[in-house]
């Protein structure tokens, strides 16, 4: 495995797994460009010295569907990169051979949407040894799609015993990743929020050897708090899992960790921004309300928490902050993460609903770190093998 850093990509082309899978308007413009930012130094490093050819996918295509074509994100690129990028409606052919043939020390061409294929998802190995004949070098850098065994994100790397590499923020990515779990100062506190149990279950495992403090926030919060008998109205609950959430409170008491629950809750008599709003104790939510919201209380407690935490990982909200009314829990845990990161604290943020919060309060320079994986960075945390990964290690 080669090291971006040490690399000599003169007289090269390297073809780089990006990840510009980002959000476009009803004009097909980039309404957040937190992806194609985060590949500029790996793509400025290329260009220094060699070509760099570009391959991602965009959305989930049926066919060939113009509203997902990668022609969109070439303007937002090239006024990025402060340059002209080159960009071809195909990603595999005879006619990408021909442009990445004339390709010179600098240029920056951007391949069609890899989805456009059935073949990339599927892994399909001739796929990937099309795509590896294009060039010298192979650079992966997207860490939103790593835990795919995609063509471009895993099978390709077979084609490069010798020259494969990952970019700059995979790396960024895999070293705030193994600083918060194995080299952490403690306290550590890993906050875990959104709605459902069942999609945290392994992490809460995982996490319940690692961390001092468990903080639980969000949705799932209603299920562990029927679990221990309480009322929690029309809250969001998975039924199915009650038994489970008593498992995990004895579990984090066998292994001495303290897991927190909310103490009060913010309810609300209907799912709507224009809704009645209550505060109670988060065990006696009345018949048809429903908690949205941690309470004043629980704002208290979980900042003094985070705030005497060394290490802090948030992943997942505290409630619905898509609504002003049932923001606050939200926006308190992330100003708790910036003032810790003040006094010196190493905070890790991941998972798309925090990082879409913590950017929605413009607080992501404020953290030391924010991760642009979510399903990745949760199967990283679970202890998974990422197949985006192990391809360039092995």
């Amino acid at each position: 495995m080669q090291n971006i850093s040490t690399y000599n990509f003169t007289n090269k082309k390297a073809i780089v797994r990006v990840d510009f899978n980002v959000p476009l308007n009803e004009h097909f413009e980039v309404t957040d460009n937190t992806r194609i930012t985060a590949a500029l130094p790996t793509i400025k490093k290329i260009a220094s010295q060699g070509a760099v050819i570009l391959m991602s996918h965009l959305g989930r295509p049926k066919e060939k569907e113009e509203k997902f074509s990668l022609k969109h994100v070439v303007p937002e690129l090239s006024k990025l990169l402060g340059k002209k990028v080159l960009f071809i409606d195909d990603c595999i052919g005879e006619k990408v051979k021909e442009k990445v043939a004339s390709l010179k020390k600098g240029n920056i061409l951007l391949l069609e949407n890899l989805r456009y294929y059935s073949e990339e998802k599927k892994g399909d190995k001739d796929f990937a040894k099309q795509l590896a004949d294009l060039a010298d070098v192979y650079v992966n850098d997207a860490f939103g799609t790593a835990h795919r065994a995609h063509a471009s994100t895993a099978v390709i790397a077979e084609y490069f015993p010798d020259d494969k590499m990952f970019g700059y923020l995979i790396e960024n990515e895999l070293n705030s990743l193994q600083k918060v779990l194995n080299e952490h100062e403690k306290p550590f506190t890993a906050i875990l929020g959104g709605a459902k149990v069942s999609s945290k279950i392994i992490v809460i495992e995982k996490m319940l050897d690692k961390v001092d403090n468990l903080i639980i926030a969000g949705g799932m919060t209603y299920t562990f708090i029927k679990a221990q008998g309480g009322n929690i109205g029309n809250s969001l609950v998975e039924n199915d899992y009650l038994d489970m959430a008593k498992e995990l409170i004895n579990k984090a008491e066998l292994s001495g960790v303290n897991l927190i629950l909310p103490i009060d809750s913010i309810n609300a008599d209907k799912f709507s921004e224009d809704a009645n709003t209550e505060e109670t104790p988060v065990n006696k939510i009345k018949d048809n309300w429903m908690g949205l919201d941690i309470g004043s209380k629980t704002v208290e407690m979980f900042s003094n928490i985070i705030k005497n935490s060394k290490t802090v990982l948030w992943n997942g909200p505290a409630g619905v902050f898509e609504m002003e009314k049932f923001a606050n829990g939200t926006v308190k845990i992330a100003e708790a993460l910036v003032n810790a990161t003040e006094n010196g604290s190493y905070t890790l943020v991941g998972g798309g609903d925090s990082v879409a919060a913590i950017k929605k309060y413009n607080l992501e320079d404020k953290v030391s770190y924010v991760s642009t994986g979510g399903g990745a960075m949760l199967e990283f945390l679970e202890g998974k093998e990422l197949p985006g990964i192990t391809a360039i290690k092995n």
